[in-house]
């Protein structure tokens, strides 16, 4: 198999874009116990968004769903008034930190977003000596903590659910497979942390570098790790954009599928176009928000609005109805750290989830499987936290 030149040039700008994702821990704020607030009167609430003048078109569309998703929270709302300004931060963390001055000047109690972690950080540093919480869209750990809490489905989250399962289901010695970027070291440390917790036996750590020639070589180590070791589950942190699109073809081919070493993947493997239908793939797990939830938020979003959301809007949407829920309750403290992070947390368009204290989350998913070119969910996403898939 012969892969397109204009395919590894993508994967290689995935590379170098995931390097954009850090930020230094030191500037994150550490203040955020939250404000106090009237609630009988409208909550000021600002939504930050990536989108500006002169940006490009997706970045527009993406800031103009996730304000769609939140003005659809709102007017769900019951009981509660949520007064909602948005704020451009033209996807840079200086405009992040000019936007949330600007909202807290302005009044606000609680600022949804922004999306990205290096602009969370400085939207977060910005408002921390004014008393504000930032729900953040990122799914970055690393920027979590003091007043900054992430929104997104973070690694950990997706490792935990599928290792816990995986160790259910009987499966004991595993091998994980990672490419050499930012971004997939991240989920591979995901992997090793729950695998653990899991007790699970990881029996080999593959790493290789993001290109045809990688990818071809550690197919082959893939291989032969799996007959030596005995290994019966094999964890991916690659993308269907990236190296899974092509992992499971070249494993195939020498012999190696979910039928004989189980296939996961820590990221959506039904993601992008003919990825069910792609070759090795049939067999392979991976997680997936809970599909009742989503696909109600989906079609009520697209009759509100004549389109379909965008993949992340569920988080701007999650964001108003925690929000909401703490201040239909009548307090004062409403905003605060202590009620951002109750413990039975809040039901979202994806499912559960909860804000934990040390800023990141615990989301509940369901776990699928790729069956006959179709996904099939073979353990469902936990209503409660504490219950099944927790």
């Amino acid at each position: 198999m012969n892969i397109p030149r204009r395919l590894f040039l993508r994967l290689g700008a995935l590379a170098a874009a995931a390097t954009l994702a850090g930020c230094d821990p030191s500037l994150i704020g550490a203040g955020g116990t939250g404000p106090t607030i009237d609630a009988s009167a409208p909550v000021p609430v600002a939504l930050l968004v990536p989108g500006s003048a002169g940006q490009t078109s997706e970045i527009a569309s993406l800031s103009r769903s996730l304000e769609n998703a939140a003005r659809l929270a709102i007017a769900d709302l019951q009981g509660v008034e949520v007064d909602l300004t948005v704020y451009p931060t033209g996807g840079t963390a200086g405009g992040a930190s000019v936007a949330a001055t600007q909202a807290a000047d302005a009044g606000a109690r609680i600022i949804l977003g922004p999306l990205y972690a290096e602009s969370a950080n400085a939207a977060g540093v910005a408002v921390a000596s004014r008393g504000l919480n930032v729900l953040t869209f990122s799914n970055n750990s690393a920027i979590a903590g003091g007043n900054v809490f992430v929104l997104g489905n973070t690694f950990d989250n997706v490792a935990r659910r599928l290792t816990t399962y995986a160790a259910a289901q009987g499966k004991r010695n595993v091998i994980v497979v990672s490419a050499i970027t930012p971004a997939e070291e991240a989920g591979r440390n995901a992997i090793l942390r729950a695998a653990g917790n899991a007790r699970l036996n990881v029996v080999s750590n593959l790493t290789f570098p993001l290109s045809e020639a990688g990818i071809r070589t550690v197919a082959s180590q893939i291989v032969a790790q799996s007959r030596a070791t005995g290994a019966d589950a094999i964890f991916f942190t690659s993308e269907n954009a990236g190296a899974m699109a092509f992992l499971p073809q070249f494993l195939q081919e020498q012999g190696l599928s979910s039928n004989v070493s189980q296939f996961i993947g820590l990221t959506r493997l039904d993601v992008g176009l003919g990825a069910l239908a792609a070759p090795g793939i049939q067999g392979a797990w991976f997680a997936l928000p809970d599909p009742a939830l989503n696909n109600n938020f989906r079609s009520r979003y697209a009759s509100a609005y004549g389109t379909s959301p965008h993949a992340l809007a569920g988080l701007a949407y999650d964001g108003v109805a925690a929000i909401g829920a703490l201040v239909a309750q009548g307090r004062s403290d409403a905003l605060t750290r202590g009620a951002l992070t109750q413990g039975s947390g809040f039901v979202g368009v994806n499912g559960i989830f909860r804000l934990r204290s040390d800023g990141t989350n615990e989301r509940g998913m369901a776990v699928a499987q790729i069956q006959n070119n179709r996904v099939i969910v073979i353990d469902a996403a936990p209503t409660r936290f504490g219950g099944a898939g927790f």
